[in-house]
C-alpha cells in the first residue's frame, strides 16, 4: 500500500472546506477551514508543499467532478480518494444514531474511511487531458438532448390543443424546419391565408423537397379545420409557441456545435476507430463509449471490473437459505446509460445481439432487462477489444459463436424475426 507524508480530508461546501488532516510522522489529527476561493486554496497547498517537502498527500472527499476537484487535480503531489456519499452516511450512520449532520464531523469520518480503510479505497488517476474534454463534452451533450426532448414533449401538448395538423404534416417536430414554419404560421388561419406557392417554396427552402408529401401538405392545410376557435386558447398558444420554438431552435443548434467540437476531438483520440467499428455505435455512441473507457488500460484489469463499475453487472443478495439478484442502484449513472443505450441500438445492427435480446425476451425478460443482459454480454467483448487494440468484427464473433455451438445461433435459426 502506498505511503503518504499526511492524510487530508475534505467535507467540500459552497463557501469554505472543513478539513481533517492527519499528519503521519507526529501521529496527531489537526482541524481548520479553508475558504472556496482560488486564493485561499492556492495558498493552503503551498502551506502543505513546503509543510512536507513535496511528498505525497493522500485526500479523501465525496466528489470525483466539480470545482474543488478541477483545482486539485492541479497538484501532482495530491492522490485522490474520491467517496461515494452513500459510503460516507452509511459510515456516519453506524456511530450517530441521531442522523445528523456536521461539516467538520464528516470530515473526521472521512479521515477515519482513510486511514483505516484505505486498503479498499481505489485511488483515482484521472484520464488524459483528451478523454476528460470528450467526456465533459459527450454528458453536456445529452442534457441538451434532454432539453430538446423536454420542449418537444411540451410543444407536442400545446399543439394537441389548438393546432394538432402539424403533428400529422411533419414527422419530427424536434427539426428547424416545424420551428421556423410555426414561428411564420403558428396557427391553422395563418397558414391558410398564404399562397400554397408561398407555402411549397417554404418547404423546399427548408429542403423538404418530397413532391407526393408536399402536395398531401398542402392539401390538408387547404381543407383542414379548426380544433378551436377560443381567442384566449389561441392568443396564450402563440405566445408558448413562440417561447418553445425559440428554445428549441436553441437546443438544436447547441446540440450541433457539440458534435462539430465532439467530432474534433474523437477524430484525434488513439481508441476512437475502436469504438467506432462497433455495430451501430455511429458518431454519438462511438465518442459516449471512447470517453466512457478512456485510455488507461489499468484502470480496469479484468471485464469484471468494468462490469461492476458500470453498474450492468447484478448484484447477488443472500439471507438465510435465500439468495436473490436485484440491480445496481449505485453506479455512475451516464457511464450505465452509456452501455445500455449503445447495446439497445446494436439489436438494429448486429445478427446476434438482435437473437440474443430476442432469447432474453422469450426467457420472459422485459425489454430493460433483456436490454441490461445484451449490455453485460457487449462490455465484455468491448473491454477485450479494448485491452487488445482490436477492433470488434461481427464475421470473426459469429465464426467463433460456430466453433463453441453456441445455442444462440441455433435460436437465431429457429427465430428468424
Amino acid at each position: 500500500m502506498e505511503t503518504y507524508a499526511a492524510l487530508i480530508a475534505i467535507d467540500w461546501a459552497d463557501r469554505q472546506h472543513a478539513v481533517s488532516l492527519y499528519d503521519v510522522s507526529t501521529g496527531k489529527r489537526e482541524r481548520l477551514t479553508v475558504k472556496h476561493t482560488p486564493e485561499a486554496l492556492s495558498e493552503w497547498m503551498l502551506g502543505l508543499r513546503r509543510r512536507f517537502n513535496g511528498q505525497s498527500l493522500a485526500v479523501c472527499l465525496e466528489q470525483t467532478r466539480g470545482p474543488l476537484i478541477y483545482f486539485l487535480l492541479q497538484y501532482d503531489f495530491l492522490v485522490l480518494y474520491p467517496i461515494n456519499p452513500v459510503t460516507l452516511a452509511k459510515y456516519r450512520q453506524a456511530f450517530s444514531l441521531a442522523l445528523g449532520k456536521d461539516d467538520p464531523s464528516d470530515a473526521d469520518y472521512l479521515l477515519d474511511l482513510l486511514q483505516h480503510h484505505r486498503s479498499r479505497l481505489q485511488a483515482w488517476r484521472p484520464d488524459d487531458e483528451q478523454t476528460r474534454t470528450l467526456r465533459f463534452l459527450v454528458e453536456q451533450r445529452r442534457r441538451l438532448v434532454n432539453d430538446r426532448t423536454r420542449f418537444s414533449n411540451r410543444l407536442t401538448a400545446l399543439l394537441k390543443g389548438y393546432f394538432p395538423q402539424v403533428l400529422d404534416w411533419f414527422e419530427d417536430i424536434r427539426t428547424v424546419l416545424v420551428c421556423d414554419f410555426l414561428e411564420r404560421w403558428p396557427t391553422l388561419a395563418a397558414v391558410q391565408k398564404a399562397k400554397p406557392t408561398t407555402v411549397e417554396k417554404f418547404l423546399r427552402a427548408h429542403h423538404s423537397v418530397g413532391l407526393a408529401l408536399n402536395q398531401r401538405r398542402l392539401a390538408e392545410i387547404k381543407t383542414a379545420l379548426p380544433l378551436t376557435t377560443d381567442g384566449a386558447v389561441l392568443s396564450s398558444s402563440i405566445l408558448a409557441v413562440k417561447v418553445l420554438v425559440t428554445q428549441m431552435k436553441t437546443a438544436i443548434a447547441a446540440i450541433a456545435e457539440y458534435d462539430r467540437n465532439i467530432e474534433a476531438v474523437c477524430q484525434t483520440h488513439a481508441d476512437y476507430q475502436l469504438f467506432q467499428a462497433l455495430p451501430g455505435a455511429g458518431p454519438v455512441y462511438a465518442a459516449r463509449l471512447t470517453a466512457a473507457l478512456g485510455s488507461d488500460r489499468s484502470r480496469w484489469p479484468t471485464a469484471d471490473n468494468l462490469l461492476r463499475f458500470s453498474g450492468i453487472a447484478p448484484v447477488i443478495e443472500r439471507s438465510g437459505q435465500h439468495q436473490w439478484i436485484r440491480y445496481r442502484y449505485f453506479c455512475p449513472k451516464f457511464f450505465r446509460q452509456s452501455f445500455h443505450e449503445y447495446a439497445a441500438e446494436s439489436i438494429k445492427h448486429s445478427f446476434w445481439a438482435r437473437a440474443y435480446y430476442g432469447m432474453q425476451c422469450a426467457k420472459g425478460k422485459g425489454h430493460h432487462a433483456a436490454v441490461r443482459a445484451l449490455a453485460f454480454k457487449w462490455i465484455r467483448i468491448i473491454w477485450k477489444c479494448w485491452q487488445t487494440h482490436t477492433p470488434y468484427d461481427e464475421v470473426s464473433y459469429l465464426k467463433e459463436l460456430r466453433k463453441k455451438a453456441s445455442p444462440l445461433l441455433n435460436f437465431a435459426a429457429n427465430n428468424p424475426n
